[in-house]
C-alpha cells in the first residue's frame, strides 16, 4: 500500500507542475503575477515546514528584528519565491525583447574579458532571485551556459526542468546519476563557457564551515576547486529582483557578478580553495543580508540550525 500511495502521490505532483507549466503561460501576465502573490500570501498564512525554515533564516540573518517585521519580510520572501516559480513556468515563451527587458546586468566587463579569452567562468551563486532567468539570459547575451542540477523528486518532475532547461539553451548535468559530475565540469571548463553554480547549501556533507550573512554557515567548495584545478575565472554572482514597469510582473532581474576572486599565491590546493570559498561566501552573505526577500533558501543551512547541541554547548 505504502508505494501505490507513493506512486499516486507522485502522478500529483507531475501533473500539477505539468497543469502548472502550461496553464500559467495562459494567462495574463498581471492576472499570472497576482495569482502567485495570493498563493505566496495564503503558503504564509498556513506557516508549513517551508515557511518556517524560511523564517528561521532570515530570523539569523536580521536578529535584531521585532515579530512583526520578521513577519513582513518573510511574506515579501514567500512572494519573492513564488514570483521564480510564475516566471519560471512562464520563461519558455519569454521573447528576446522580453528577456533583455527582464534582466539588468552589473559588472560583466571582467567576465565578458575572460572569455574573449578562451576561459572559462565560474560563478558561485546562492539562491538569490531566479537563476534560471539568468541563465537564460547568459546564454543568450553571454556564452554558453553548463551547471549541475540537483535530482528531484518524483523523476518526471526532474526530467521536466532538466527538459525545460535545456530548452533555455542551457547544458544540464545530473547531480547524480549523470557520470562524474567534478570531471564533466573540468571538461567543459576547457572551453569559454559560463559556469553557474549554486554553493549557499552544501549537498556533498563535505562542504566548508564559514561566517555566511552573521552567522556560521556550510557552504560548497567545487566552485573554487574546480575554478583552481582549471584556470577559470571565479567570481561571487548575486541576483535579486528591482521594480521595473517594463519587466515581467512588473519586475526585473538584477545579476551583478563581483570581482573575482584569485587563487592565493604561495597557497597549497587545499588551503587556497578554502580561502577563494570563504572569500566568495563572504560577498554572497553581504548581498544576502542587503536582498533578503529575494533569498528563496527553505533548507537549513546554518550550524545553529544543522547542529543545535554543539551551539548550545
Amino acid at each position: 500500500m505504502t508505494g501505490a500511495r507513493h506512486r499516486a502521490q507522485d502522478a500529483i505532483v507531475v501533473a500539477g507542475y505539468r497543469l502548472g507549466w502550461k496553464a500559467v503561460r495562459l494567462l495574463p501576465e498581471r492576472t499570472a503575477y497576482a495569482v502567485f502573490d495570493r498563493i505566496a500570501d495564503a503558503m504564509v498564512r498556513q506557516d508549513g515546514g517551508s515557511v518556517r525554515r524560511l523564517r528561521d533564516n532570515y530570523r539569523t540573518v536580521h536578529p535584531d528584528l521585532g515579530d512583526e517585521e520578521l513577519d513582513r519580510l518573510v511574506r515579501a520572501g514567500a512572494r519573492s519565491y513564488l514570483r521564480y516559480w510564475c516566471e519560471a513556468f512562464r520563461l519558455p515563451e519569454l521573447e528576446p525583447d522580453a528577456l533583455t527587458r527582464a534582466v539588468r546586468v552589473v559588472g560583466d566587463g571582467p567576465v565578458r574579458g575572460a572569455l574573449d579569452e578562451g576561459r572559462a567562468v565560474v560563478c558561485f551563486l546562492g539562491h538569490l532571485g531566479n537563476w534560471d532567468m539568468a541563465g537564460a539570459w547568459a546564454t543568450r547575451h553571454l556564452g554558453p551556459v553548463v551547471t549541475v542540477a540537483e535530482r528531484l523528486r518524483p523523476e518526471p518532475v526532474f526530467e521536466e526542468f532538466l527538459d525545460f532547461r535545456q530548452r533555455l539553451g542551457m547544458r544540464i548535468i545530473p547531480l547524480t546519476g549523470g557520470g562524474d559530475v567534478y570531471e564533466l565540469l573540468r571538461e567543459a571548463a576547457a572551453e569559454p563557457v559560463v559556469i553557474p553554480l549554486l554553493a549557499d547549501r552544501d549537498l556533498t556533507r563535505r562542504g566548508l564551515e564559514v561566517d555566511f550573512a552573521g552567522d556560521r554557515s556550510r557552504v560548497a567548495i567545487g566552485p573554487a576547486a574546480l575554478a583552481y584545478d582549471t584556470g577559470s575565472s571565479l567570481h561571487p554572482v548575486s541576483i535579486h529582483y528591482e521594480p521595473a514597469p517594463d519587466g515581467p510582473g512588473g519586475w526585473r532581474s538584477v545579476i551583478t557578478f563581483h570581482d573575482r576572486v584569485p587563487a592565493p599565491a604561495g597557497e597549497s590546493r587545499h588551503r587556497a580553495v578554502q580561502a577563494m570559498t570563504a572569500s566568495c561566501a563572504a560577498v554572497l552573505g553581504d548581498e544576502v543580508r542587503m536582498h533578503t526577500v529575494d533569498w528563496h533558501m527553505m533548507q537549513r543551512v546554518f550550524v545553529r540550525h544543522l547542529d543545535p547541541a554543539r551551539v548550545a554547548s
